[in-house]
């Protein structure tokens, strides 16, 4: 029995839409980062990209679990000395949502070009709307 190993001419990408009103943000970017990756088709390959598109919408309205919207704290340094910035949780939420999920998601996907690719098909929108109706996506349930 041979094994078969996908071509990336070969794979057939669907657009998915995700609607994350009310789903936890951590299990929620687990599924999208599965989908993103490919984990759902019969033809997964490793080493090719062969996922899908996913719309996220309803961003806003994505919660945690806990207390993590007061103690989670996203931290980056400048590179400078005494460079340290915290962004709260809650903040970042209220500012941009949509960042949050991308992040989580990102954080879930490999770290190479190959993980940069796989990122540049998920879309991120706030409210309800999306601007991506020409490509008739299929609702994703999680």
């Amino acid at each position: 029995m041979k094994t078969y190993m996908a071509k990336p001419e070969e794979i057939e990408r669907k657009w998915y839409v995700v609607d994350c009103e009310g789903l936890v943000l951590g299990r929620v970017a687990s599924q999208i980062a599965s989908v993103l990756r490919g984990k759902n088709k019969p033809c997964y390959t490793p080493n090719v990209d062969c996922g899908d598109y996913v719309i996220a919408i309803n961003t806003d309205k994505i919660v945690l679990t806990g207390k993590k919207l007061e103690q989670k704290y996203y931290r980056y340094h400048t590179g400078y000395i005494g460079g340290l910035k915290e962004i709260q949780f809650k903040k970042r939420m209220a500012e941009d949502s949509d960042k949050a999920l991308t992040r989580a998601v990102k954080g879930m996907l490999p770290k190479n070009s190959l993980g940069r690719d796989m990122i540049t098909k998920l879309k991120v929108f706030k409210g309800a709307e999306h601007n991506h109706q020409a490509q008739q996506p299929v609702e994703l349930k999680f």
